[in-house]
């Protein structure tokens, strides 16, 4: 075991299975206290139950570590709350949030029913808002008692979301909602000692081993994807070390770590007193800029470029 996060107390989010549990694991084998949050449903966000949770407990406390299991929803605020009291009741305050949790309901946007894009948005997008909401809220109390904070905000954001994936608007949307809302929160919380990160990982685990690009690796493909990668980030930017970094949007797959660069202004031009005089101005730059970028963050051709028919 190691001590990198020595004697910090985290909360981490949809940590039963997956990305989450390795968070889980590698923060409490680096010396953290954990709450391990699962609700226990399934991939599309249906039933629950605490046994995925328990047992990562298990093994944390097998090895000698300290954690406690958590069956709430993210999507539910008073839920949220209850974790982050429960952190603090449990061993004496919070340090770390990590927002992993998620579900998955895909669909091409002209067979998406209303509850699938409602239930993705709410424990995605809203999922992550709770947790932050009631741990800013903890540490700008500190903060303002004299007791200036050292934390930390990790959520999760997808490829999806920033780069953009057919047949999910609703999950591409609320990552995308997480990656831009980290980069406010750290702008507004700098003041109170937090600092906050986001990923954008891609890893083979339950919720991508069916999708396109994920079915078919070999096992020594699905090796160099384990989310023991992902863990490996966030456990670095959970510590003190990392106390400079702040609204960042981590791509990480496998052992690939890089910076996500966000949104910037790229060519643009003066506009025609008349609409109808726009398309030449549109057309040049649109042919002058990047190109959209495809899931694996790389500008790839047909992605956001007008045809020659234009």
């Amino acid at each position: 075991m190691g001590n990198l996060v020595e004697g910090r107390i985290a909360v981490v989010t949809g940590a039963g299975r997956g990305i989450g549990r390795e968070h889980a694991l590698s923060l409490a084998s680096n010396g953290a206290k954990i709450v391990v949050n699962d609700l226990g449903g399934d991939l599309s966000g249906e039933g629950g139950e605490i046994s995925a949770a328990q047992s990562v407990v298990d093994e944390i406390t097998a090895l000698g570590g300290e954690a406690v299991v958590n069956g709430g929803n993210v999507a539910d605020y008073e839920d949220a709350g209850a974790m982050i009291n429960q952190a603090i009741e449990t061993f004496g305050g919070l340090d770390i949030l990590i927002n992993n949790a998620g579900i998955l309901r895909d669909r091409m946007i002209f067979k998406m029913e209303e509850s699938d894009w409602d239930a993705v948005i709410a424990v995605h997008l809203k999922g992550t808002f709770n947790p932050i909401s009631h741990a800013s809220k903890y540490w700008r109390e500190q903060s303002k008692a004299g007791n200036q904070p050292d934390a930390r905000i990790i959520n999760t954001s997808s490829p999806s979301g920033i780069y953009g994936n057919v047949g999910q608007s609703n999950y591409g949307a609320a990552k995308a909602g997480i990656a831009s809302m980290t980069t406010i929160i750290a702008m507004e919380l700098a003041n109170y000692g937090v600092t906050a990160n986001a990923i954008a990982p891609a890893a083979f685990t339950r919720m991508t081993e069916n999708l396109p690009g994920f079915s078919d690796l070999t096992d020594e493909q699905k090796g160099g994807m384990d989310p023991r990668w992902i863990a490996n980030v966030v456990t670095w930017l959970a510590s003190a070390e990392s106390a400079s970094i702040t609204g960042r949007v981590f791509d990480v797959v496998g052992d690939r770590v890089g910076v996500a660069e966000g949104w910037v202004l790229g060519p643009h031009g003066s506009q025609t007193d008349d609409p109808a005089g726009m398309g030449e101005v549109m057309t040049q730059i649109c042919n002058d800029a990047r190109l959209n970028s495809n899931m694996f963050g790389k500008p790839e051709a047909g992605r956001g470029r007008p045809s020659n028919d234009n």
